[in-house]
């Protein structure tokens, strides 16, 4: 059913401690290195953002500083603006991640910016990341569904996703911001938009798991998600947890497909960080563990 390659960002370091109490610079990177050695290549591991705005983000070039260079791991960044991706890309990113949203209400809520700004600010994000050679992903929000307007038509999504090509972008990931999506919706965007986009999707309604199914099922190859099922949006109230990256390996081990991440070792990982921060993860496979433990026999 899966074929080909399936690449898993883990967004935990970002978007799952953004909505926490700050945990020390040490802590993050501390937490990028233990996903990593968890069989993680690809982890979003800081946000040049506002430290008055987002708090816990603050120290973001601590932390890209700290990590260096990880062979064959490529470090992203959540950058807003044209500074941010200059200090991104100083502090050694390898990737820029810059959000738009498909909702023009959650534009002005979260940035402050129509949409139309936003993809002027991406176009600034774009050409400083290639001057360096740093590519930038454009996380479309509310790509299924806006807590201010409702459903969003998957042609206006399309659209976006047309004009963030236009301006450069070298990959597009599509944002569930509130937890909206569902199977249905899934697919009637990717009719519109094409498989080559990655999908973010959240937990807030027991959906992420289904809809990345159905992504999968439908041909896309990359996804964001988050380990313990940390995270949401400190700007879209009712936003939950991401899907978790535990739940997402979980079920592609029963699919047969080899994404080289260490389910125990990754399982092990959302135990500390639930120490972290201080309660319980809301990931159903952190609590209960792989469906079948490391070295069970068969039959």
């Amino acid at each position: 059913m899966v074929a080909g390659d399936v690449e898993i960002r883990d967004v935990g370091p970002r978007d799952g401690l953004q909505v926490e109490s700050p945990v020390p610079v040490q802590a993050r990177v501390d937490l990028v290195r233990a996903l990593v050695a968890a069989g993680l290549r690809h982890v979003e591991v800081a946000a040049f953002v506002s430290p008055k705005a987002v708090p816990a983000m603050a120290g973001a070039s601590e932390v890209l500083e700290s990590l260096g260079n990880l062979d064959g791991v490529v470090l992203s960044a959540l950058v807003p603006n044209a500074r941010g991706a200059r200090d991104a890309v100083a502090a050694g990113a390898q990737e820029l991640t810059a959000t738009l949203s498909a909702s023009a209400q959650y534009a002005q809520r979260n940035v402050r910016m129509s949409v139309a700004e936003s993809l002027a600010a991406l176009e600034q994000v774009v050409a400083i990341g290639a001057d360096r050679g740093v590519p930038t992903d454009a996380v479309v929000s509310c790509s299924f569904g806006s807590p201010y307007e409702g459903e969003i038509a998957a042609g206006d999504v399309a659209g976006v996703v047309e004009r963030c090509r236009e301006v450069g972008a070298d990959r597009v990931t599509l944002a569930d911001t509130t937890g909206m999506a569902t199977p249905r919706g899934i697919g009637e965007v990717l009719d519109a938009v094409g498989t080559d986009v990655g999908l973010h999707l959240h937990e807030t309604r027991g959906t992420g798991l289904v809809c990345a199914y159905e992504g999968l099922r439908r041909g896309v190859r990359r996804f964001d998600c988050s380990v313990g099922g940390l995270g949401g949006s400190p700007f879209a109230e009712g936003a939950a947890g991401n899907l978790a990256t535990e739940g997402l390996v979980n079920l592609l081990d029963d699919l047969g497909v080899d994404t080289g991440i260490d389910l125990t070792a990754l399982v092990a990982v959302a135990g500390d960080l639930e120490d972290l921060v201080g309660h319980e993860l809301p990931s159903p496979v952190a609590r209960s563990g792989p469906r079948v433990a490391a070295g069970s026999p068969a039959g």
